[in-house]
């Protein structure tokens, strides 16, 4: 069972998510927050797999609970709620303790896809904040992020296109018929090659490079 605290400042807003995680019985919502001070506490007070956040909250915005929740509660991941109108947060949010970004208003089937990824240990981006993120960086990150996965082997640009795509480590093992400690150590080896600090991080260099798609269809 994944054991989520959710917390968003809109009433209305947590009921509908709510429903959605419902939908999974492999899911389970333990707690409930209205600002980011709260989850943080219902964080430590449950011990949740994930805490799904709102990125825009009072007292302390998502953001900020997220930073505190990695230190605080390292075994929780965060898995954060935006829009587009977001782009600023999310642009300090790669380098925070996030294990992923979903769209309020995309499929709420990403709301589950997104809640399953990170308690499993992986980075999820909803396709669609993928997107956005990659164009807002333009072609000539793009050209970089190729240049950069130039230098890695095959295999570990094969793992890293995986990793783009959402997919933990016993997923990656499986589908590559790896061992998933050998798994776990390519991802260690290309996030130091690439100079990057997590899973999210290393997720956008996918994309940037155009390695999901060329690894995940």
């Amino acid at each position: 069972m994944i054991r989520v605290v959710l917390a968003d400042d809109e009433a209305v807003v947590r009921v509908g998510v709510r429903a959605v995680l419902a939908a999974d019985k492999g899911i389970e919502v333990v707690a409930e927050a209205g600002d980011g001070r709260e989850a943080v506490d219902l964080v430590l007070a449950h011990r949740p797999d994930v805490a799904l956040l709102d990125i825009r909250m009072p007292v302390l915005t998502g953001l900020d609970a997220a930073e505190e929740i990695r230190r605080v509660a390292p075994g929780t991941a965060v898995l954060v709620l935006t829009t587009f109108a977001d782009d600023a947060y999310i642009d300090r949010a790669l380098g925070e303790g996030t294990s992923g970004f979903v769209l309020k208003t995309g499929d709420p089937r990403e709301i589950l896809d997104g809640v399953r990824a990170v308690a499993s240990g992986a980075a999820y981006l909803s396709p669609l904040v993928a997107r956005r993120v990659v164009d807002r960086l333009g072609q000539p990150r793009d050209r970089a992020a190729r240049e950069r996965v130039a230098e890695l082997t095959d295999r570990e640009r094969e793992v890293l296109g995986l990793v783009g795509g959402g997919l933990s480590n016993a997923e990656i093992a499986a589908r590559l018929h790896l061992a998933e400690g050998t798994v776990k150590v390519y991802v260690s080896t290309i996030m130091k090659r690439l100079g990057v600090r997590n899973r999210v991080r290393a997720a956008i260099v996918a994309y940037e490079a155009g390695l999901v798609t060329e690894f995940l269809d």
